[in-house]
């Protein structure tokens, strides 16, 4: 709270405070307090809502008067202000005002020139704003950046941030104190990891401080190198900064479980060892499409994916759902020559999902699932045991579900970097923080990007998709079919909203576009997503078909009876169907940080430090980054295939193995009619042109073929 201009709770801070309404009608009661120079807070208004015509209205004469203008209501409209009782709204002046501009504010009626409630803004106030503090000691490491900024009580704005990453143990460092020390914590990077950090150069990072812990907290913030205890670089936060309150607020989490760790800023895990059993309860951020995933490695000395044993937990409707996993590939859970291989259940491969689901909730964001197994393997291959004594290595995801009748968990985009172990039978101790939120009194009623303080602006920038990209040219009748990584949340999924796998089509190089053809012109498709039906996360055969999500293996008979396949498969006599395009294996991946790790022997293009693709403004950026492969032993299968009048306006070219890995083909009549407003004289290009087209967040890319054939 802020009594007499004095900050008391920090968690409680909402701005500079202004005063309070002095009310001389319809019982008007608020507090206003300036949260920055166009943005005020209203807490705990009460309006009866009776007046005729009345608005919030400002203005910079001596005395509220007619004279003045309208401020928009939390919605951002000026109809007349309706009834309040005991609500706390953020309202934002027009584009041209800031407080500094007005004297007062009022609760006015037009039509009866009445002043129903007013306050008068202090001489000499000062609304909070973001405060430039000086930049990062250059003391170690490479490390550098321009001034700092506090955009806000918990947010901190790094630009140009420059560091080698040689350091295996080095954090971004919080605490109190004149200068670093080992007394401090670690806090999130700029993507909620609590892992070391990698290399930067000249990057905008954007740090959120974790739970309880704002700026008042704290006297610096440094690059630390806890197992030296070194301070590699670091700045000194001044006390007492005229700053914006924190656009998030703080959401408890408690647990009954004695143990926590806290795997990443939307992810922690908590456990209890009781006789041969361990009860283990995920606590995460999740969407309603996300899953979370939790077991131990498949590796005795690292943190690995393959081979690992696994929990995936999700919310469905009203139930939690807690499934046994055993991956055996990064890929998903495909039928390989009669056994299963991939991300499969443990009952598709011979073991028993023998997780007991105990408890399940979603509420406030959040997704808790406590669920208990065995400590000891009981006959379940699939199964690792668990010595509580010694470290495990352990593994943990958040990913998305697929969209089908039947929910499987889809390439992760959140996943650790680096090795995690726990000692699972340690001493209570408990190693998390509360989760945070956006700030409920200042979002009611989110506006629009373009009318919010940059700091609410980060996450949405950080996931905002690539595309979807589009491959429109009217002279082009070759696609190149080859296999990339699927991008993310700002790839793939930004794209088409399916979960994925890692892999999907990229089509002359772009990811996963939409592809556009005319009926009747016939289309060659040079498919190169690999032939050998043994390595089943390689073996993409490509086919044509009205199925949105396709993966013709894994459909059953009645769902195959619902979608048509106009090209790449053939049945036979009995109609047993078979891919007729299955070529060369080519594949554009993130190249490998380690490219002798055993990790990577059969699994060349998944890497678990691999780039994070929210450091890539645009497709180019990322495609440019990745790696391109083709096996020379083989050649590419050609698939041709021509348009009639019986083809749907939509179709998808898909992977006959796997589900969601192309996207949408629009089929035209005529490029130039126009019923097709997706086509214009500016987007029709000669074949040799090659353009990059940015219009309302669609990249439209007009490429010629060769540049990307190699």
């Amino acid at each position: 709270m802020i009594v007499d201009g004095q900050i008391t709770n920090y968690l409680d801070y909402k701005g500079a405070y202004i005063g309070k309404l002095n009310s001389y009608a319809h019982q008007i009661y608020g507090e206003l307090y300036a949260i920055d120079e166009r943005t005020i807070l209203i807490k705990d208004f009460f309006y009866d809502g009776l007046a005729s015509d009345a608005y919030f209205w400002v203005g910079a004469t001596i005395l509220p008067s007619n004279v003045g203008f309208i401020v928009p209501d939390e919605t951002g409209r000026t109809n007349k202000l309706r009834q309040y009782i005991n609500r706390s709204i953020r309202i934002r002046l027009p584009d041209d005002k800031t407080i500094h501009t007005i004297r007062w504010f009022a609760i006015w009626d037009i039509r009866s020139q009445k002043n129903f409630a007013d306050l008068f803004i202090p001489e000499g106030f000062l609304p909070p704003t973001p405060q430039t503090i000086a930049e990062f000691s250059q003391l170690s490491n490479g490390i550098k950046s321009e001034p700092i900024v506090i955009v806000d009580a918990k947010t901190i704005r790094i630009p140009s941030f420059t560091y080698d990453g040689h350091r295996k143990q080095a954090y971004f460092w919080v605490g109190q104190g004149p200068q670093p020390n080992s007394a401090g914590e670690r806090i999130p990077n700029e993507l909620g990891y609590l892992e070391p950090l990698g290399p930067y150069r000249d990057d905008l990072v954007i740090l959120e401080l974790p739970g309880n812990m704002t700026i008042f907290d704290i006297n610096y913030i440094s690059v630390w190198d806890q197992e030296l205890s070194e301070n590699l670089g670091s700045v000194i936060i001044p006390a007492e900064l005229n700053i914006p309150p924190a656009l998030t607020t703080v959401i408890k989490v408690e647990s009954r479980l004695p143990n926590c760790e806290q795997l990443h800023q939307r992810l922690q895990v908590n456990w209890e060892v009781f006789g041969p059993q361990i009860t283990i309860e995920l606590i995460g951020q999740l969407k309603k499409d996300d899953y979370m995933a939790f077991g131990i490695s498949g590796s005795d000395n690292s943190s690995r994916m393959i081979g690992s044993d696994i929990a995936i937990a999700y919310m469905e409707t009203h139930l939690g759902f807690t499934r046994d996993y055993n991956i055996t590939g990064a890929f998903p859970c495909t039928n390989v020559l009669g056994h299963y291989q991939g991300v499969c259940p443990d009952e598709k491969v011979g073991g028993v999902d023998n997780y007991q689901v105990n408890l399940f909730e979603r509420q406030d964001s959040l997704t808790r699932i406590t669920y208990r197994r065995n400590l000891q393997n009981v006959g379940d291959e699939g199964d690792r045991t668990l010595d509580k004594s010694k470290a495990t290595f352990i593994v943990w995801a958040i990913g998305k579900l697929t969209q089908t009748t039947i929910k499987h968990p889809g390439f992760h985009h959140i996943y650790p970097k680096h090795d995690k172990s726990i000692v699972f039978g340690r001493k209570s101790e408990r190693n998390c923080f509360h989760f945070t939120t956006p700030r409920s009194d200042l979002f009611e009623q989110q506006q629009q990007l373009s009318n919010t303080p940059i700091s609410t602006q980060t996450s949405s920038l950080i996931t905002k998709p690539w595309g979807p990209l589009r491959l429109l040219n009217r002279t082009m009748t070759t696609f190149y079919a080859r296999l990339g990584d699927s991008g993310g949340l700002r790839g793939y999924y930004g794209s088409t909203g399916q979960a994925s796998p890692n892999l999907v089509w990229y089509m002359n190089g772009m990811l996963a576009p939409i592809l556009y053809v005319k009926r009747g012109r016939t289309y060659t498709f040079r498919v190169e997503g690999g032939n050998n039906p043994q390595q089943a996360e390689l073996y993409n055969p490509l086919y044509i078909t009205n199925d949105p999500h396709g993966g013709y293996t894994e459909l059953t008979e009645t769902e195959r009876k619902r979608f048509n396949v106009y090209a790449g498969v053939e049945f036979d006599r009995r109609g047993r169907p078979s891919p007729t395009s299955a070529g060369r294996l080519c594949v554009w991946r993130i190249p490998s940080l380690n490219e002798t790790s055993d990790e990577n022997d059969n699994n060349f293009y998944f890497d678990k430090r691999r780039a994070d693709t929210n450091r890539f403004a645009n497709f180019i950026q990322y495609r440019n980054r990745l790696q391109f492969y083709c096996d020379s032993s083989t050649s590419a299968q050609i698939l041709q295939w021509t348009p009639n009048a019986s083809v749907p306006d939509i179709v998808y070219y898909q992977s006959y193995t796997h589900r969601n890995m192309g996207n949408r083909i629009i089929v035209v009549d005529d490029f130039y009619s126009s019923n097709n407003n997706f086509v214009s004289a500016s987007t029709i290009m000669t074949s040799s042109t090659v353009s990059l087209i940015l219009n309302n967040n669609i990249i439209i890319l007009l490429l010629l073929i060769n540049y990307y054939c190699m």
